[in-house]
């Protein structure tokens, strides 16, 4: 992170990579947030957009504040704390030792006692789906590809299988290859105005074998092609926000 000048305000700056076709996701992320964009460079896989916004003040007044008020604090509780043990223990000292009768069949079960019923465990191999998963139904409805939210389902479920209707957001070649591609998967049915849910993405793919169609398969796919995408949950990755899924099977709707 950067900082200049402009008259009388400074200003901080970063520049943020956002895959081609997420640009307007990762604009109104940050714009959100207090950032404004200097300028955007265009790459092959990425674009690059500079943010800045102005600089906090200093706070290290705050902080030598805060310090005197914990310091302050630590004294109070000390004090209290050591005239409680005293008051504790001068208690202790004239309270008479109470014996407690036993209660009949302790441990027996009352008739006020109520039967927990607890639902089975769902198996660690199901197949995650919308309707099944109230956490991936909410992940796939987010309007911040780069939520904490989004990060911990990943976390949690790695390895897992998850199904649901997706749309295909963006192509481009793996790295120097002619065959092998980086596919966007984006939720929900394609649209050129607005996306939903992670970023998610097939990475270093073919489009016949690795994607496991289901027959039929089409002869292509293309940015806009619906599909239905049961795939393997393998990471997310914090510095580009992207959620990284292998293919088990893939079907155009």
């Amino acid at each position: 992170m950067n900082t200049t000048t402009d008259g009388d305000v400074t200003y901080e700056s970063k520049t943020v990579r956002a895959i081609r076709g997420t640009e307007s996701r990762t604009i109104s992320k940050w714009t959100a947030d207090g950032w404004e964009v200097v300028s955007q460079s265009p790459g092959t896989i990425r674009t690059e957009i500079t943010f800045r916004r102005p600089a906090p003040k200093s706070r290290r007044t705050l902080l030598i504040a805060g310090g005197v008020v914990a310091a302050l604090a630590l004294a109070t509780i000390a004090v209290v704390g050591a005239l409680t043990e005293d008051r504790d223990a001068a208690d202790a000292s004239s309270e008479p030792i109470l014996s407690e009768p036993s209660a009949p069949n302790e441990g027996a079960p009352s008739a006020d006692d109520e039967t927990v019923s607890v639902a089975p465990a769902e198996p660690a191999d199901a197949v995650l789906t919308p309707q099944t998963s109230p956490e991936l139904a909410s992940v796939l409805t987010s309007t911040d590809y780069c939520s904490s939210e989004i990060a911990a389902f990943a976390s949690l479920n790695s390895g897992r299988t998850i199904s649901f209707p997706g749309s295909v957001g963006a192509i481009a070649p793996y790295e120097d290859t002619d065959t092998r591609y980086l596919i966007l998967i984006n939720a929900g049915d394609y649209s050129e105005t607005s996306t939903l849910g992670p970023a998610f993405q097939f990475r270093d793919v073919n489009t016949t074998y690795d994607l496991r169609w289901a027959d039929p398969a089409p002869d292509t796919i293309s940015v806009g092609t619906n599909l239905k995408v049961t795939a393997k949950v393998d990471r997310y990755e914090d510095n580009s926000c992207l959620f990284l899924i292998d293919p088990v099977a893939t079907a155009v709707r």
